[in-house]
């Protein structure tokens, strides 16, 4: 039983920065209940990784990657909104990306896949809404890549996106970020097994795949959190081997990078990975602040977390600037959460009260 809808996209589909793709389609879920005017819908941009099953429903119940944020009485409340969460061309889970079939060749696109940019994650999205017969959303949610997506979003959709909830997002990629983004994909194509983007299914680069999702997880929350959950602590069976893991931070990590492998293309992880650091607003006016006025958002809300280092607290306040100049009304937050970048998907305590204030204000 799956939630999931697809949506073919015009064929050929032309990409942002050139190259077309033929037969390309996009994954979609919704809830909730689209209201006589339409005038209802709070679309939801995602982060690199997850998928569009962001939450439980009748068709599918299971957990979804923002269970605690979506639903009934929560804080984006289905009784009162309709939800869509589009999963982002160029993922592999269920949009077409790299691990796509071809249909020129019948083999998978790999490195044959066009250069992706966050304006075509944005552009495509735009086809969802208007086969759901959606001309004006009632708000724009975009967490992480979400959020930068969800910007670029509403400067080349001028006005449709009027009000907009950016949380733990950025106008463009730090050096800081784009030096570990810059690693992980450095370990995935070092891996012997990547051979060039053509590995098989049975012999992915797991290595190198492991290694870039340790280093994610390690900017993914603070040094704060590091410190408080694990100190100094051994594993009580550490492994034997020299210079394996012998600390309970270690394992953790390990946990983690054995849940993802397997469950994303490395090669769709490659490509949207450098996505977030091509994306800079800025392109859209020639700097931030302009590119901001031209969304035409009159409400905002912005959300940030001290402790992020990947997507740190001045970005989200150099949005909410830009946008008050611009003319909307802003609400921002510096939450002190210390579970870092990803406080937004475990944080709910902090997270979910404004986020449902500002939409059941709309």
């Amino acid at each position: 039983m799956s939630a999931t809808r697809y949506l073919d996209l015009p064929s050929p589909y032309s990409l942002y920065r050139g190259g077309q793709l033929h037969g390309a389609r996009l994954a979609y879920e919704t809830w909730g209940e689209l209201d006589a005017g339409h005038g209802n819908a709070v679309l939801i941009l995602t982060g690199l990784s997850p998928g569009a099953h962001a939450a439980s429903s009748a068709a599918d119940p299971s957990q979804g990657w923002w269970e605690a944020m979506i639903g009934p009485g929560k804080a984006i409340d289905t009784s009162r909104h309709f939800v869509v969460c589009v999963n982002s061309l160029g993922s592999c889970k269920g949009s077409t990306g790299a691990a796509s079939i071809n249909p020129a060749t019948g083999q998978p696109y790999r490195l044959d896949f066009p250069e992706l940019a966050l304006e075509d994650v944005a552009l495509s999205a735009r086809h969802v809404l208007d086969a759901l017969g959606i001309r004006r959303l009632r708000a724009l949610v975009g967490p992480s890549m979400g959020g930068m997506t969800a910007l670029a979003f509403a400067v080349l959709h001028p006005g449709l996106a009027p009000n907009l909830a950016l949380i733990s997002t950025a106008p463009h990629s730090l050096p800081f970020a784009t030096a570990i983004r810059s690693v992980q994909r450095e370990a995935i194509r070092h891996d012997p097994a990547w051979k060039n983007g053509n590995y098989s299914a049975d012999a992915w680069p797991e290595n190198g795949f492991r290694i870039a999702r340790k280093l994610g997880m390690v900017t993914y929350r603070s040094p704060q959190e590091w410190r408080s959950r694990f100190g100094r602590k051994r594993m009580h069976d550490p492994d034997p081997r020299p210079f394996e893991r012998e600390f309970e931070v270690e394992a953790y990590l390990d946990a983690h990078a054995d849940r993802f492998v397997g469950s994303f293309d490395p090669n769709s992880y490659l490509y949207l990975s450098r996505a977030m650091d091509w994306f800079d607003l800025a392109d859209h006016g020639g700097a931030v602040d302009i590119a901001l006025a031209r969304t035409q958002a009159r409400r905002a809300l912005v959300i940030g977390v001290t402790t992020d280092i990947l997507f740190p607290i001045e970005q989200q306040r150099e949005i909410a600037e830009g946008l008050r100049g611009g003319g909307a009304v802003v609400e921002y937050h510096a939450l002190p959460s210390i579970q870092g970048h990803d406080s937004f998907l475990v944080d709910f305590e902090r997270f979910a009260p404004p986020v449902a204030d500002f939409l059941n204000s709309l």
